[in-house]
């Protein structure tokens, strides 16, 4: 008897056309207990306008500065900005850089995407807000550039 279904890939459908995702995302809800004061220390010195820190999570303490124009999120390794955790979407959102504005945008994801822990879909961003990204809380920080 033949096998219908074969080996599997990320990409891979079963016969009757189901799509399989073998690292669907995990539904994660921010525990208020993680819910921090008011930042004070938003700056970076640098040449450059906008920056996100990471405060907690995987990777705290690495800083992601920001070119002008979008600079996309998610579990995607192909993601400018590549946040490996299941809590994350595959193309979560992106951070758009127009002028001196910083947005950050939710594309669809699972999860959502909070801001000072009010979810989004689009919101105008602040040195000390902090977004969050499933796990991932990122402090926005404003450069000297």
């Amino acid at each position: 008897s033949g096998d219908t279904m074969g080996a599997m890939s990320g990409d891979d459908t079963i016969a009757d056309g189901v799509h399989v995702e073998h690292e669907p995302t995990i539904r994660y809800v921010p525990p208020e207990s993680l819910r921090p004061g008011v930042r004070t220390d938003a700056v970076i010195h640098g040449a450059f306008t906008w920056a996100l820190v990471v405060d907690r999570g995987p990777r705290a303490g690495m800083a992601y500065v920001l070119a002008p124009g979008e600079t996309s999120v998610g579990r995607d390794p192909d993601k400018d900005i590549f946040l490996d955790d299941v809590t994350v979407s595959r193309n979560h959102g992106r951070f758009v850089v127009e002028g001196d504005e910083l947005r950050v945008v939710d594309d669809g994801s699972t999860n959502g995407t909070y801001v000072n822990w009010e979810r989004t879909e689009s919101s105008t961003l602040a040195p000390g807000d902090e977004v969050m990204i499933g796990k991932y809380h990122l402090v926005v920080a404003r450069g000297d550039g």
